[in-house]
């Protein structure tokens, strides 16, 4: 059976409509233990609040029930795509995001700075949050490193992340992971889960031990740990798909590297939300689609900040003017997953959403919450049916069928 969102190509029409796509990284929670209410309800949030009273609200989910979302394909289902037959590694995106050009063959992974102690074990995952002047200096450093049979790249990412280009013939993406993701025990070694992958890990394992090597007198960052091996794929682009002018704005690296990999036009900005929102303001006669990405939120909640993800997302509400005098066509705020600061990790929880458009029927949801939304029109639905509503709603959708 056919899935109706690959028609959406097929019906693409032509508008002068604006979409704008809010995305709070990381929004959705869990009730605080004392107060018994999320952080999304508990902030003070009379904009959006009044948005979902107007729109139309529900929960999605990226993957599928029970499934917790990485960011990369919790993004690309919010913009229409199969999370799982597109899912693209970490490396990719980091790569993208700091504007390195990938080769078709390049092997890119994405690293975390972290602390071991003096017997290998990890004790900080990511080195205390090292300050991105740091991390310049650190792969200035590692740039030293040489491995036979493969050229080596380093750029900054951001605060304790940064990403790593391998350059050779025949690497292997087949390459499992030495993040552990939990502290207390060294990192993984970088096995090969396939066996033409065999000499594509020798070569990461070479260049792990010399990075230690290097960074033996470093404190905290005295160690990487690398997630997501990953090639370039080949994603048909959402200008491709549906005829639309798109723009990212985003200060954090790997969602600028989200929206080049899916076509959009990625614009200077802030890291502010602020800023963003000043970018999509001074760009706005540009563009169709904007996508707006705040990671403040997701930041929190891993840091198992409540107050802290509430107060992020009290300074989305104040500043959401900013979008609404724009009055776009439609304005869709959600996230992309849920990282409740109880947990300090993404999480399999649905997501609230709420669309705003003056062709959108209210339905019963009053405010901006989970529990709000989990009783609007659009109940538990899977994220990558988000970009077809907000299509319809501005719209850029032929009927179907005679």
């Amino acid at each position: 059976m056919s899935d109706p969102i690959d028609l959406l190509p097929a019906l693409k029409r032509p508008a002068d409509s604006k979409i704008v796509m809010l995305v709070l990284d990381g929004l959705g929670g869990l009730p605080h233990r004392q107060i018994g209410l999320t952080e999304l309800e508990t902030a003070n949030t009379p904009n959006l609040d009044e948005l979902a009273a107007g729109g139309i609200c529900g929960l999605s989910q990226s993957v599928g029930p029970g499934i917790t979302p990485g960011s990369g394909p919790a993004h690309l289902a919010l913009f229409g795509y199969d999370p799982i037959a597109s899912n693209v590694g970490r490396g990719v995106l980091s790569a993208l995001g700091v504007g390195f050009e990938l080769g078709q063959d390049d092997l890119a992974a994405r690293i975390n700075f972290a602390t071991i102690d003096s017997e290998g074990a990890i004790t900080d995952r990511r080195a205390g949050r090292i300050s991105t002047e740091l991390n310049h200096r650190l792969c200035d450093k590692l740039r030293a490193i040489r491995v036979p049979g493969v050229e080596i790249f380093l750029e900054t990412e951001s605060e304790h992340r940064a990403v790593v280009v391998f350059r050779g013939d025949n690497l292997s993406h087949a390459i499992a992971e030495t993040d552990p993701q939990i502290t207390g025990v060294p990192a993984l070694e970088p096995k090969a889960t396939s066996p033409d992958a065999e000499a594509t890990a020798l070569i990461v394992s070479r260049f792990i031990g010399e990075v230690r090597r290097v960074l033996e007198d470093e404190h905290p960052a005295n160690m990487i740990l690398l997630r997501g091996f990953a090639k370039l794929p080949s994603l048909t682009t959402l200008p491709e798909a549906h005829g639309m002018r798109c723009a990212a704005i985003a200060g954090y690296p790997m969602y600028r590297g989200l929206g080049r990999l899916v076509g959009m036009d990625v614009l200077a900005t802030g890291k502010s939300i602020s800023e963003e929102f000043d970018t999509l303001a001074g760009a706005y006669g540009e563009y169709d689609f904007f996508f707006v990405h705040v990671k403040s939120t997701d930041s929190r909640g891993e840091d198992g900040d409540f107050d802290g993800k509430v107060a992020v997302i009290e300074e989305v509400d104040r500043l959401l003017p900013q979008i609404t005098d724009l009055e776009p066509q439609v304005l869709v705020v959600t996230g992309d997953h849920s990282t409740p600061a109880n947990l300090g990790s993404h999480s399999w929880h649905p997501t609230p959403l709420l669309l705003s458009s003056p062709v959108a029927m209210p339905d019963e949801a009053t405010r901006f919450g989970e529990r709000a939304c989990a009783g609007g029109v659009l109940g538990v639905f899977p994220a990558r049916e988000i970009m077809a509503l907000a299509l319809a709603h501005a719209m850029r959708l032929k009927k179907f069928g005679a």
